[in-house]
């Protein structure tokens, strides 16, 4: 019996043996059907085939520069400031990076050791640096945001702005968030103060929370702390 013989199959009540009910449907009588199918295609006698071999011959033209989307300059000093902040943390106890970490004052004897040391380490050309040294304005700042003050000497930094105050909870903790950024990035621009997570406190900044001459006392602090990182 055929395949089809064997599915035929009638709404009307004829009904072959083989099959229930429920395929008087056409997708259960295709899958009935493609179920009979797989087992005899094993004995489908299968046929070789010749493999086929090419010989191509590749001609190139000129090479043609193709600028790849993040793959540009900024990717490239990207990876340069990556290198040199891996760099300089692991060198963090030589006397000039100390030195910042720690909030002194940078000397110009200081400065050059920085500039020699990175140049020697290989973490990036003289283009890099230099660019380094004029976005950051100047190369004890750029070498200041990649190591972070010690926690530390950013407490003290703020010290002589909490001297003689009382304040309140939110003020302790707008005065910790400075404490906190210094600390990552060691250095701080008086605009952030105005931006989350400053704002997140109080809308108006350090406005909101102190008086004018608390206010310019605060950024003197902060002032004296990107000091400490141009050379002297």
């Amino acid at each position: 019996m055929t395949p089809r013989a064997a599915l035929t199959r009638t709404c009307a009540g004829r009904a072959s043996s083989t099959l229930p009910p429920a395929t008087c449907s056409p997708l259960p009588m295709l899958e009935a059907m493609r179920r009979r199918l797989r087992d005899l295609m094993k004995l489908i006698e299968k046929q070789k085939r010749k493999p086929i071999y090419t010989d191509f011959e590749d001609d190139l033209g000129n090479e043609i520069p193709v600028a790849l989307p993040g793959f540009g300059h900024g990717t490239d000093y990207a990876k340069f400031r990556a290198k040199a902040q891996a760099f300089l943390r692991a060198h963090r106890d030589h006397i000039a990076i100390h030195r910042l970490r720690m909030n002194k004052s940078l000397t110009a004897a200081d400065l050059a050791e920085l500039q020699r040391m990175l140049a020697e380490s290989g973490v990036g050309g003289a283009e890099d640096l230099q660019r380094a040294a004029q976005e950051s304005q100047g190369l004890g700042l750029f070498v200041r945001s990649l190591i972070g003050l010690d926690r530390q000497a950013a407490k003290e930094a703020l010290a002589g702005f909490l001297n003689g105050k009382s304040l309140g909870a939110n003020q302790i903790e707008f005065v910790n968030l400075i404490v906190e950024h210094l600390t990552e990035h060691g250095v701080m621009d008086a605009a952030m103060l105005y931006e989350s997570p400053f704002t997140d406190l109080t809308p108006r900044g350090p406005d909101g929370l102190f008086s004018s001459t608390q206010v310019d006392e605060l950024l003197t602090a902060i002032e004296q702390v990107r000091l400490t990182a141009i050379a002297v």
